[in-house]
């Protein structure tokens, strides 16, 4: 019979011989998810036997990871600026990336009083979420072309106790001649190409809607680049997380849009990854 630790050491073993980056903590997280245990009570109870049904509750969860499907869509939920948002097929796995993006927005929006907020391309309505319950009297608009991912934003927002406006949009399209203080946007940004180089969790799993954007991969971005100046008030900020060698483009957009203050600065691995302008 084997012991908590035994499988948690073979897990590990397993998920590397398939690929997996993280196996030691991917076995971890899965085996505590299947026996209900954190993952320090995985090492306190690393001696207590399993029995038949622990067990293929655990290899069950470790097949999946062991086709590459997405950690999180395993677990059904990913952490997001301390928030568990529920997370499966319909939308993209949140990155630690982008929580640099929602911090931005609220260093951008610091002493404004109810502003006004448009997350476009919401998906998990990560940013969103975020921005709503970290802002309060904040009056937040989440967008996204697939109803599917505003039905998951939705549950997320109820999940949290906070309030947002779901709109199916493309893009800017449906907002006519309204106005936002901030606009914040992390769209797809893959080249069709390059989407068969994707680590299979991208390529396989995550949403292809969300994730591709036309032959170079910057189509959507510099489309908003070009449009959202119609939707801001004056003084209104514009914040894009953009892939990877693709800021300058967007920064070169805002400006020609008559953005000003636009400046691009890099994510936690000193890749420039996002774009700021004010309008």
């Amino acid at each position: 019979m084997r012991t908590v630790g035994e499988v948690v050491r073979l897990s590990t073993g397993h998920l590397l011989e398939h690929g997996v980056p993280t196996p030691r903590l991917d076995a971890e997280l899965l085996i505590g998810h299947a026996l209900g245990l954190s993952r320090v009570d995985l090492y306190v109870h690393h001696d207590r036997p399993l029995g038949a049904a622990e067990l293929a509750a655990c290899r069950e969860l470790l097949r999946r990871r062991a086709a590459r499907e997405p950690i999180a869509y395993i677990l059904g939920e990913w952490g997001f600026r301390g928030l568990r948002l529920e997370v499966d097929r319909r939308v993209l796995v949140p990155r630690p990336e982008t929580e640099l993006l929602a911090g931005r927005c609220l260093e951008l929006l610091a002493g404004r009083e109810s502003p006004r907020v448009l997350d476009v391309g919401t998906g998990s309505g990560a940013i969103a979420v975020s921005l709503a319950a970290e802002l309060p009297g904040s009056r937040v608009t989440a967008c996204d072309l697939s109803p599917a991912a505003l039905e998951l934003a939705g549950h997320n927002a109820r999940r949290h106790g906070v309030e947002l406006e779901l709109v199916v949009s493309d893009l800017l399209a449906a907002f006519g001649d309204r106005r936002f203080d901030l606009i914040v946007s992390n769209p797809p940004y893959v080249a069709e190409a390059e989407l068969a180089r994707l680590q299979p969790e991208v390529a396989e799993f995550e949403p292809a809607l969300a994730t591709v954007a036309g032959p170079d991969g910057d189509e959507l971005l510099l489309r908003l680049a070009a449009t959202a100046g119609a939707q801001l008030e004056p003084g209104g900020w514009m914040v894009m997380e953009c892939g990877i060698g693709q800021p300058p483009a967007v920064a070169e957009a805002l400006a020609a849009a008559n953005f000003e203050q636009v400046r691009t600065w890099p994510d936690l691995a000193r890749i420039e990854r996002f774009v700021e302008g004010r309008r």
